[in-house]
């Protein structure tokens, strides 16, 4: 798709995302660092701003694999931050970062946009992040807090993560960044997001851009 699907050694530590790995790791209540749990609503979640078309890869593998669009009758349902499922985020989103090797979609498939599952072990980041998509909704994860969302990132080219939206804040799984972080931690620009009600339908996150129909390939800056 573009080059900045890319993995990364370097990465952003935010006290959220220590609190969440704290978690994970099995640290007792006294030694976890409470922001996490106390931030305000506005600075925990993304804040949406209207509709926006879905990205042209999107359409196609919602068409392929209609199961994977299908809508989740819990659209109001944002699972809770609990240690549980912050370790099922951060140990999926060290295994698949692990075990799928990036490759841009023109090499792999000779088009410079293809969204799939990545089954043969090679994928960019849009197919990462389904993929952690999938496995999260095999644990029993609702699909309305899975959200496939798109960004232009500290390179200003264009990227896809997965949000999981819990009812304590938007949580970040990269292929770039083997933490889970909430999304104010990251350095990206947001743009558009699957809605929570309808996974085919997508929302602007940027208020002065108009976006549609504007495919994710086209958003790299080419320098």
């Amino acid at each position: 798709m573009y080059g900045a699907c890319v993995m990364w050694s370097q990465y952003i530590k935010s006290a959220f995302g220590i609190w969440v790995l704290s978690i994970a790791n099995g640290a007792s209540a006294g030694e976890v660092p409470a922001v996490g749990v106390d931030l305000e609503p506005s600075a925990a979640s993304m804040r949406v701003y209207g509709s926006a078309e879905p990205p042209h890869g999107f359409v196609s593998f919602c068409q392929e694999n209609p199961a994977e669009c299908a809508p989740n009758s819990n659209v109001d349902m944002r699972p809770a931050a609990t240690p549980q499922h912050l370790r099922e985020l951060d140990e999926l989103n060290r295994r698949v970062n692990r075990e799928i090797k990036p490759e841009p979609d023109l090499e792999h498939y000779g088009v410079n946009e293809y969204w799939t599952l990545p089954m043969d072990g090679r994928g960019d980041c849009e197919d990462y992040a389904l993929l952690k998509r999938h496995e999260l909704m095999r644990l029993g994860w609702p699909s309305s807090a899975l959200l496939i969302t798109v960004v232009r990132d500290e390179r200003g080219e264009g990227h896809a993560i997965l949000t999981a939206h819990t009812a304590e804040g938007d949580l970040i799984l990269d292929n770039k960044v083997n933490e889970v972080r909430l999304w104010s931690s990251t350095p990206y620009q947001l743009l558009l997001r699957q809605s929570a009600a309808n996974p085919r339908a997508w929302s602007s996150l940027a208020p002065t851009r108009d976006l549609a129909p504007l495919p994710i390939a086209v958003l790299r800056q080419h320098h």
